[in-house]
């Protein structure tokens, strides 16, 4: 009896917690007991269910037969059932009180608390001890759960306390608080916990091979793995895919040891760019240069981002850029010649045409062999002015339209790197524009690298004043793209970083951010002074080693380098330099081809430049693509179109029969004849696939099947070029910028974009003026982009009026005090001569020539056109098939040819206009009966102004008095660009007199009865005589 009391002690899991019950009671007490044993039940999904003996405990009968049982047990363990041999074995280990007894398997599921106990069995105890008999300590599933909770923690918060600052004096999140769930006794954890063993959940792979590992172990690998020098963002991502595949990449063990060959590599392109910036500053110490002083980094990073990604199928990179670093990322990532840098900061003329840049906006083109993965690789910088950010946009869209040309559908062999500065980063919109591009399917680029060089200030503003958010990138979570941030003094952290991003980016195809949270050596330029403002800051700098430096000596203290080997290395590059140096002073002019971003080899080679191709077509081609534009669908049965586009298709086709064009028609044409030459097409915009005006149709769309659709201009022809009409985001500076992009790569396209009202294209100005109208001059790169601007006063108000026509006439490069010498080519020359076009057609025919145009020319201008509206649908606004077929051209001024034209010595008044005024001014002279008083002339190329045409036209009318109309205010418009010009196309011999509304600070009236006084006003001033 007493060995069995002493084994029923071992199975009585309560009697060392109850003081007041010795063991010999214990069988009383339970029964009187009014305590309630909240327990979890360790189960095994089979339980049979009984009933609790009403007899007590331990009475006679009860001791027995556990003494008997134990007895039988101890003779043979296979004589009595396995739940009694387990209990028995467990007793005679030395299991501790109530350890000893497992539950009887049960079939029925676990009841409210319960769960199976071989879901915790490796975990109660150190040693694998047998389960607690059964009846787990809800504090056991309550640590587990705690342990998960940490986990979770670290993953989401362990970037906030990650040592990003090399200079260690700020937090990269300007929040100097530790999250209270980073702390183990958040979780009422205690150091006594801290060897206890927990199992991993599926979530972390911080166990490698391990599924279980003790609290200590647990917690040092988060913190290495979320806090050291790598702080991440990613478990906002809503794919779980996505974070456990970022989780594996930082938490496995061992993941970021490198070999010494690795390192050696790291220290060799950090010496370069360390010695780059350390020898312009001895040789040119007092020239802006903005070096990379304090990130150097940056060069290694960007270098294994390419080495990653040319490893994984990458071809081509198109890369986008501030000016800081650019000089150093030219030299060492481009390995552009150092003589051509070098002969930048000489006082020298240039040896071909165009204004130039400074050294640090340039872009550049290069084709290499990548040393390390033995593959060639095609590097560009694409040119991009102070405007910081200004260049994202220009660079996916160039990225897209490498993508496009090459049939890489899914980018695997043409990418974009974005670098960025901090303040800029988060302070300017394009930044968020460009990114909401990013997962659209006509503007995707597949996947961006976004590398931040943070250097903690933005010219002289601190962070905290900068920006309202915790860090600089949180921009990029609106596309759940992971954030890496990364102390950029430690080499190898950071090119750990920039392997995931190029491996994320090839797997998943979305954008990522590298943030290198870094320093600025010097001012904002190496002339500027940072202590005026940063005196603390600077004070830290000035006694901060190189990341140079300190690399160095922790390779040298590993035993991977010699002292004499990292001096052997600065010496060799030192010695590139000096070389360089010396040949480049030898250099007489700079050239700026040299660097160009997007050379079009084999376009100019062979051309006359002065040589326009036809811009007419064949009849049999314009009646083709009308059709084609007015049916419906080969499957018209199964194809249910809108009755309202049954019309418009039925007036298409009785138009195309009467041989007969309107705005839309002429387009098309336009369009459809290019494709027919293979030509690529490429309109975007907002709305343009119907047009704002619901003219256009170029998607006819299934009523009754979404996503259903057709697009005429796709299938006019087997071998034709492709057509992409596509609408864009709510967007015209990264839409704008995307397309001049898309523009700038390939000359055999017309790329056109469209503004939904021409007034918007001002949130585009960035792009028009530091891209559009001055990219040529600076740096010899052309584009033949398209601008659609709807411009005209109807009556719609302030914003729905004008598309400022004049300020596009104020940045036309040509001179108005200069007319031409007159020749053949006098209108060729001036196209050639001029940074870009500005007409506003009046007709159908003249703006289907002019798109045409567009491909014809020799060399590519941008053209800016005022586009109609009422224009779209008006009865007068057509043009014959003879205005368009073979022998046609454009025609920069229509002359008047009506009854004045035949009578010009009786003419008293010869009025000019453009655009759409045109039509109100007929009609008005129609119905006061002065068609053989009065000539009107429409000027439809405005700039380069066609001198020739105008000084011919004022000599057929040698009577008439002069006077330019046109509906926009006096201060707006084309009148400040034309009076200069009509002086000088008459050498002042007559005078031109100005119709039209006074000058105003808004484009138009909102109100329309003061819009139809104005233009009432407006033609009695211009009808009278």
């Amino acid at each position: 009896m007493y060995r069995a009391r002493t084994v029923l002690t071992n199975l009585v899991p309560l009697a060392s917690l109850i003081p007041r019950a010795a063991p010999d009671r214990f069988a009383s007490w339970i029964l009187k007991s009014d305590h309630i044993l909240c327990s979890i039940t360790g189960t095994d999904i089979r339980h049979y269910s009984s009933s609790v003996a009403t007899e007590p405990f331990l009475n006679g009968s009860s001791s027995a037969y556990v003494e008997e049982m134990y007895n039988a047990w101890l003779a043979d363990p296979k004589s009595v059932h396995v739940s009694w041999d387990s209990f028995f074995r467990n007793s005679s280990a030395g299991a501790a009180p109530g350890q000893a007894y497992q539950a009887p398997p049960s079939l029925a599921e676990p009841g409210r608390n319960q769960l199976p106990i071989t879901s915790l069995a490796p975990l109660l105890g150190a040693a694998g001890a047998p389960a607690l008999g059964g009846q787990v300590n809800e504090k056991v599933i309550d640590d587990h759960l705690a342990v998960q909770a940490i986990i979770r923690s670290y993953q989401i918060r362990g970037h906030h306390i990650a040592k990003l600052d090399p200079l260690g004096i700020s937090s990269a999140d300007l929040d100097d608080k530790h999250p209270p769930e980073l702390l183990y006794s958040h979780y009422s954890f205690e150091e006594g916990d801290m060897d206890r063993v927990f199992k991993l959940p599926s979530t972390t792979f911080i166990g490698g091979k391990e599924k279980a590992l003790s609290l200590r172990e647990i917690l040092s690998r988060l913190e290495n793995a979320y806090c050291r020098h790598i702080g991440v963002e990613f478990m906002f991502i809503n794919s779980l895919e996505q974070c456990n595949w970022i989780r594996q990449k930082l938490e496995t063990p061992g993941v970021m040891e490198i070999s010494s060959e690795e390192k050696r590599l790291i220290l060799a392109r950090l010496t370069r760019a360390t010695g780059f910036e350390a020898f312009l500053a001895r040789k040119w110490s007092s020239e802006k240069r903005f070096g990379l002083e304090g990130c150097e980094i940056l060069i290694p990073a960007m270098k294994a981002v390419i080495d990653k990604s040319t490893e994984l199928g990458v071809e081509s990179i198109v890369m986008g850029m501030p000016h800081r670093g650019r000089l150093n990322v030219l030299a060492n990532v481009c390995r552009k010649p150092l003589e051509q840098i070098f002969t930048q900061f000489a006082a020298l003329e240039a040896a071909d045409d165009g204004s130039g840049d400074v050294k640090y906006h340039l872009g550049t083109y290069i084709e290499r062999l990548n040393r390390v993965t033995n593959k060639n690789i095609r590097l560009a910088v694409v040119a991009n002015p102070s405007h910081l950010e200004a260049v994202d946009p220009i660079v996916q869209g160039k990225t897209r339209a490498e993508q496009f040309y090459r049939g890489d559908g899914e980018g695997k062999k043409v990418m974009s790197l974005l670098l960025h500065g901090d303040a800029a980063f988060c302070g300017q919109g394009i930044v968020y524009e460009t990114f909401h591009l990013s997962d659209l399917p006509d503007y995707t680029t597949h996947g961006t690298i976004h590398i931040v060089v943070n250097n903690q200030i933005g010219f002289t503003t601190d962070p905290r004043h900068s920006r309202s958010s915790p860090y600089c990138t949180d921009v990029a979570r609106v596309v759940n793209a992971p954030i890496f941030h990364v102390n950029s003094d430690d080499p190898e952290a950071v090119m750990h970083v920039c392997k995931i991003a190029a491996e994320w980016r090839a797997t998943f195809h979305k954008d990522v951010v590298i943030d290198i949270v870094s320093y600025r050596r010097n001012g904002h330029n190496e002339i500027d002074e940072p202590m005026f403002t940063q005196p603390l800051m600077y004070r830290k700098i000035k006694t901060t080693p190189h990341v140079l430096d300190k690399y160095s000596k922790r390779l040298i203290e590993e035993g991977v380098v010699t002292t004499e080997e990292v001096k052997d290395v600065r010496d060799k590059y030192e010695k590139i330099c000096e070389e360089s140096y010396l040949n480049a002073r030898k250099e007489t002019h700079i050239k700026y081809k040299d660097w160009l971003d997007s050379p079009w080899s084999g376009f100019f080679e062979g051309k006359d430049p002065l040589k326009v191709s036809p811009t007419g077509v064949k009849e049999d081609t314009l009646v083709h693509i009308g059709k084609r534009m007015s049916s419906p669908p080969p499957n018209a049965a199964e194809f249910v179109i809108h009755k309202g586009i049954e019309r418009i298709l039925r007036s298409r086709m009785e138009m195309v029969e009467s041989r007969t064009v309107d705005w839309a028609l002429g387009e098309g044409m336009a369009f459809g004849s290019l494709l027919k030459e293979g030509i690529h097409v490429r309109l975007s915009g907002q709305d343009v696939e119907r047009g704002t005006f619901s003219h256009r149709h170029h998607v006819l769309h299934h009523q009754l099947v979404d996503k259903a659709t057709y697009r005429p201009l796709c299938h006019l022809y087997p071998d034709q070029g492709p057509y992409t009409v596509c609408n864009s985001s709510l967007s015209e500076f990264g839409v704008l910028g995307f397309e001049l992009g898309y523009s700038m790569t390939n000359p055999n396209a017309l790329v056109c974009w469209e503004a939904q009202f021409g007034d918007f294209n001002n949130t585009a100005q960035c792009i028009i003026d530091q891209f559009i109208s001055s990219g040529q001059a600076k740096w010899v790169r052309q584009s033949g982009l398209v601008m659609l601007n709807p411009h005209g006063l109807e009556g719609m108000g302030p914003e729905h009026s004008s598309a400022r026509l004049e300020r596009f006439l104020q940045m036309s490069s040509d001179d108005p005090d200069y007319f031409p010498p007159e020749s053949e080519e006098f209108a060729v020359r001036q196209l050639h001569d001029i940074n870009w076009i500005v007409a506003n057609c009046s007709t159908p025919a003249n703006y289907f020539h002019i798109l045409r145009r567009q491909i014809a020319l020799p060399f590519r201008k941008p053209l800016i056109l005022m586009t109609p509206k009422s224009l779209l649908r008006h009865p007068e606004a057509k043009s014959s098939f003879d205005e368009m077929t073979e022998n046609t051209q454009f025609l920069r001024v229509i002359p008047d040819q009506g009854p004045a034209s035949q009578n010009p010595s009786s003419v008293k008044k010869l009025l000019f206009c453009t655009g759409k005024v045109y039509y109100d001014l007929k009609k008005a002279r129609e119905e006061r009966k002065l068609e053989g008083d009065i000539a009107i002339s429409r000027v439809e190329q405005i700039s380069p102004f066609p001198y020739d045409l105008i000084k011919k036209e004022c000599a057929k009318y040698s009577n008439a008095s002069l006077a330019w109309a046109q509906e926009e205010a006096k201060n707006q418009g084309s009148w400040t660009y034309v009076q200069p010009r009509f002086h000088t196309a008459l050498s002042g011999s007559r005078d031109v007199s100005y119709v039209g509304r006074p000058t105003a600070a808004s484009p138009a009236t909102g109100s329309k009865m003061q819009h139809l006084k104005e233009l009432n006003a407006l033609l009695d001033d211009a009808l009278s005589l």
